[in-house]
């Protein structure tokens, strides 16, 4: 395999700092695993946290060097401190208490009292795997989950992703009730609807414990721990084999970037210090999200974190990650407030190599569990050889997240008018990637509707969206937005460089923002779920964004669109005319607002094409001025306007603020 400085010339001057970074990723699985493999040498959740016997005795380990004394207390000795449930050192800052099976019962509630030198506090287990939320005092505690029922699994994985169509999810606000949604809700509710929509993905947010739920999950605070205010572990097996049964990947948003700060249910000051997994000192914490930073140094942080990959796909079946914030990772500054033009940025003394070196690890502890699991990395550096193969210098994910792309699109919206809109632009900017990654394209994720922003479709109409998405109305903004809508979501799937990505409930226009219950907004949930009955009735516009979006993946994934690259056909600024051949398809789209071409030729493939979906069909609350299915021939003459190397031309009628995809027979 060519190296990344052989296939990218500008990469040349980094040749050393790309074969060192190599070498230090090669040395460090060696140092884990030796000569054998990283997915046999970290099994830390094995041996630490709670666990049940083959005898049914009980047997408890924890690791806190700086602790003189610990107690596990709970609901089986009245939270007191006493001799039988102290723990004995072992050696190593390691912890061991061994109980009969009576002493501890299915469902108890428990924590760890620690003791240190000056001081001492009530912990969670820093590998708890079931922690649970009181309703009233709103604090935390271990639960002991051990059921009489192993669940047993019916389905095998869904199979590997090469372009994966993703439908990123959020399982408490996926009921149209004001409420916490919980597995069950969403396996019987929702799952149906992505598998009828055509997505082959799920990307799940908020999995992982944390106390705060306003903050979308990404305040963790135990990592090992299901999110119980979705329901049980049980349940969650349930809606990942389910969603296997329906041929479902689930992806998992995993937050390895930073850890909560709060000391009685996160790690932060676990046995009175503050660096046991974390940098000591200011580097110890992250300036913008008041939360501790990770040193991925040290050998019990990756241990730490490179088996809780492992228990995530070797518990619940994952197929995959999604890893949140890595550019905060891979730099000491975070990439706070950073413009990173040139490709020093990342080869110098400001990035952290031992997370470059973390993250690399852990890539290759997914292939060893699961060679058909993948990883997507959440990076706006553009770090070169992100996303590259490990065998070419790189660090080994599977796709980068294109976050530039849905910036871009607010960017157009916001600041110019539609005459203004540069289909080179537009062009560029959603099909210049690198070669030598993959990457994962959208219009909008979650980040795009949180409160204090807007989702496309309430940027392009606004407070129009609440009087006019009736069928029965003619509002020209209403009708900009939903011509536009469904444009935008059009070209920038059929561009995506190999996968693309929805947030739930955004392919019908959800209206609004998300806001999680906060004090600011009376802990409403009004805004913390998804009105999928907004897309029911005949009678409103958003059933017909829907429908569009359904018939959009569906294509895509037929025809195998993302498995060959764009290839540009026109770019006509004056008319505002975008046509590409991707695969055995043509997408023409005319962005003009007012300009409707007859007749408008291009240089195209030989042969005859289908019209096979028209973002203009009244199907998709269009205007009808196209035929559906109607035939085109091309015609044996040379065209002044498109790729030169094509000798035939096809004409097509080309409505304003209308798409068309054409399939050669």
């Amino acid at each position: 395999m060519k190296k990344l400085y052989e296939t990218d010339p500008y990469l040349m001057p980094y040749k050393e700092a790309i074969q060192a970074r190599h070498e230090r990723i090669m040395g460090m699985k060696r140092h884990i695993a030796g000569d054998g493999l990283l997915k046999d040498a970290v099994n830390n959740h094995m041996y630490y946290g709670l666990h049940r016997c083959d005898d049914g005795s009980w047997i408890f380990r924890e690791w806190a060097p700086n602790a003189t004394k610990i107690y596990l207390v709970g609901d089986f000795n009245n939270w007191k401190r006493t001799d039988a449930y102290a723990l004995q050192p072992t050696g190593g800052g390691n912890w061991e208490l061994s109980l009969p099976s009576f002493m501890l019962q299915h469902g108890e509630l428990y924590k760890l009292y620690i003791e240190w030198p000056g001081g001492a506090g009530e912990r969670l287990p820093s590998y708890v795997t079931r922690a649970v939320q009181d309703e009233i005092t709103k604090a935390f505690a271990a639960q002991v989950w051990a059921p009489a029922e192993k669940y047993v699994w019916k389905h095998g994985h869904a199979g590997k992703r090469p372009h994966p169509m993703i439908y990123e999810c959020h399982i408490g606000m996926s009921s149209e009730q004001e409420k916490v949604a919980s597995f069950e809700d969403f396996r019987t509710t929702v799952l149906p609807k992505v598998k009828k929509l055509g997505y082959d993905t799920l990307q799940i947010m908020a999995l992982q414990e944390h106390p705060y739920y306003g903050s979308f999950g990404y305040q963790v605070s135990n990592f090992y721990a299901l999110s119980s205010r979705f329901g049980t572990p049980e349940e969650f097996k349930r809606l990942v084999d389910d969603a296997h049964g329906k041929g479902i990947a689930v992806v998992m948003d995993i937050v390895h970037s930073h850890s909560v700060d709060n000391e009685a249910e996160g790690l932060s000051n676990f046995d009175g210090t503050d660096h046991l997994y974390f940098y000591s000192g200011p580097q110890g914490h992250h300036p913008a999200w008041g939360s501790r930073c990770f040193d991925y140094g040290k050998d019990e942080t990756k241990y730490f974190l490179l088996s809780n990959v492992k228990y995530w796909m070797e518990e619940y079946h994952i197929d995959g990650f999604r890893f949140d914030g890595v550019t905060s990772m891979l730099y000491w500054d975070h990439g706070l407030g950073k413009d990173f033009v040139g490709y020093d940025n990342y080869f110098n003394q400001g990035v952290d190599e031992n997370a470059v070196t973390y993250l690399a690890l852990a890539n290759i502890l997914v292939k060893e569990m699961d060679p058909n699991a993948f990883t997507i990395a959440e990076d706006v550096s553009g770090m070169a050889g992100l996303a590259a193969p490990l065998a070419a210098g790189g660090v080994g994910f599977d796709f980068r997240m294109s976050m530039g792309v849905a910036d871009h699109w607010i960017k157009w919206i916001k600041e110019l008018s539609d005459e203004q809109w540069s289909v080179g632009e537009i062009w560029w900017q959603l099909t210049n990637k690198r070669a030598d990654e993959k990457t994962i394209s959208y219009a909008e994720c979650h980040d795009q509707a949180l409160v204090g922003d807007k989702t496309l479709i309430f940027r392009l109409m606004d407070k129009e969206m609440y009087f006019s998405m009736n069928t029965e109305s003619r509002n020209p903004v209403v009708d900009r937005g939903i011509a536009l809508h469904k444009m935008i979501r059009l070209v920038t799937a059929a561009t995506a460089g190999d996968g693309y990505l929805n947030f739930m409930g955004n392919e019908f226009g959800h209206p609004e923002w998300i806001d999680f219950p906060r004090e600011g907004n009376g802990w409403s949930y009004k805004h913390a779920r998804r009105q999928w009955s907004l897309a029911d009735p005949d009678y409103l516009r958003y059933r017909y964004l829907r429908n569009f979006d359904e018939a959009m993946v569906h294509l895509i994934r037929d025809e195998k669109v993302l498995f060959e690259a764009p290839e540009l056909l026109v770019q006509d600024e004056e008319k505002k005319i975008l046509i590409f051949r991707r695969k055995n398809c043509i997408f023409a789209l005319n962005f003009s607002a007012t300009g409707s071409y007859a007749d408008y030729g291009f240089a195209a493939p030989a042969g005859e094409w289908v019209n096979i979906l028209d973002s203009d069909d009244p199907k998709f609350n269009g205007f009808g001025r196209t035929v559906a299915g109607e035939h085109h021939l091309t015609v044996p003459e040379k065209s002044p306007n498109g790729n030169p190397r094509y000798s035939d031309t096809l004409y097509l009628y080309l409505p304003s603020r209308s798409a068309v995809v054409l399939k050669k027979l």
